[in-house]
């Protein structure tokens, strides 16, 4: 019999669905529900976190475009995922970070993390993690230089401890930020960071315009939570309850910036609702025993980074388990 092909015929993995909202209009309402935390960054650490963003934005959109017009690539900048990711990035450190650190963390993000693995959608990790993960390794004393809020900084004080730093120095209540503080944002911290209710204002955005679903946040707040409270259960700060301590180390860091807008990457986290929950239990432990018992105070882009790593051998176990391994039939 004669063999047919069809050229024009291709055939991709599942989803095969068709609706109204491409990538552009994602990226749109993701920018949208960072609009919150920006505003709050740059009311809290003034003017620098605005240019901060705008900078690293610039970059991220440069580099895109200077990278697809030299390999003869299609422009891809308007889609805005560079714009999302500059934004995290410019999330992702300090206002007072000079600029041109900030701007080779732009170049490791859109180069060497998406560009050179493919372009959106085959990127191994997020590009704003390991951007941030470069600088803080390449440029440690300025990634952890943490500007005061504006409203606390005097002629003889500009930077001070972050909550996370303060956390590991006092046993006692008096000397920790207090939980509205930190819900509010009024505290030392990278830009996109400090305040929980934008955050989750954000989170309420992305949920409702199904851009994310909300089981790798959940698990990975939840574990942050139970974890401290186990441990200060063990541990306690005299003064302070261990529920207290969860609260804290929850609204303290990235958790939550991670949690809502990086740990949930399309691109580098699982696809199915249990590879989604195993990703946000894992991100919690790594997250929890790197600021316990590690070198760093903050775990929340090293833990992100080895999920997005572990996330292929996470979809196929999840697969595995729902729809079983086929039998080995015999010879």
């Amino acid at each position: 019999m004669e063999k047919v092909y069809y050229d024009n015929l291709t055939v991709s993995s599942s989803p095969h669905l068709v609706t109204k909202m491409d990538t552009q209009k994602t990226m749109m309402w993701v920018l949208i529900a960072l609009a919150p935390a920006l505003a709050m960054g740059v009311y809290v650490f003034g003017i620098n976190a605005l240019i901060m963003t705008v900078v690293c934005i610039a970059s991220c959109v440069f580099f895109e475009w200077a990278y697809e017009k030299l390999m003869k690539k299609p422009n891809t900048v308007k889609d805005l995922s560079a714009v999302v990711t500059g934004t995290l990035i410019a999330f992702n450190v300090p206002s007072t970070l000079p600029i041109w650190m900030a701007v080779i963390g732009c170049f490791v993000a859109i180069v060497l993390v998406k560009q050179l693995y493919g372009g959106l959608g085959r990127n191994f990790a997020n590009p704003a993690i390991v951007a941030r993960i470069v600088l803080l390794v390449s440029f440690a004393t300025q990634m952890t230089t943490w500007p005061l809020p504006i409203a606390q900084q005097t002629a003889d004080a500009t930077t001070g401890a972050t909550p996370l730093a303060v956390v590991g120095t006092v046993r006692v209540a008096r000397g920790l930020p207090s939980l509205m503080n930190l819900f509010i944002g009024t505290i030392g911290g990278s830009i996109g960071e400090v305040s929980t209710i934008a955050l989750l204002i954000g989170f309420a955005i992305l949920v409702w315009k199904k851009i994310i679903v909300p089981h790798t946040t959940v698990a990975f707040v939840g574990t942050v939570f139970v974890f401290a409270f186990l441990y200060y259960m063990a541990n306690p700060i005299k003064g302070v309850s261990a529920a207290h301590m969860g609260l804290y180390h929850v609204m303290a860091g990235g958790v939550m910036l991670g949690a809502v807008f990086m740990a949930t990457d399309y691109v580098t986290s699982p696809i199915m609702p249990l590879g989604k929950i195993i990703m946000g239990i894992g991100c919690g432990l790594f997250t929890m025993v790197i600021r316990f018992w590690a070198g760093y105070p903050e775990g929340v882009s090293f833990s992100i980074l080895l999920m997005n790593i572990m996330t292929p051998l996470i979809d196929m176990l999840c697969i595995r388990l729902a729809y079983g391994g086929g039998a080995k039939k015999d010879e």
